[in-house]
């Protein structure tokens, strides 16, 4: 592999990160931000009011995205592996 080849792997794994990942920062940052809101205008502040509703926000999202992420990893995987093989 030539200098080019390795910077265009690892361009597509950096976009592949960034695709993983952010549906579920941007979630969060929904979520956080709307019960921060909720605790300002109700000067509750409870520490587990921020975790847990991230928290199944998070979950609710790796079930309804889960296989699609998991198969965008698989194809990543195969290409990679396919790389190994042709040289």
């Amino acid at each position: 592999m030539n200098d080019v080849e390795v910077l265009d792997v690892m361009y597509q794994a950096f976009q592949l990160a960034l695709r993983l990942a952010m549906p579920f920062l941007l979630v969060s940052m929904v979520v956080g931000v709307v019960i921060a809101i909720f605790q300002a205008a109700t000067q509750i502040n409870e520490q587990t009011m921020t975790f847990v509703p991230k928290l199944v926000a998070i979950m609710i999202m790796l079930g309804v995205m889960g296989s699609s992420m998991l198969v965008m990893l698989q194809e990543f995987t195969r290409q990679m592996f396919g790389l190994i093989v042709t040289g």
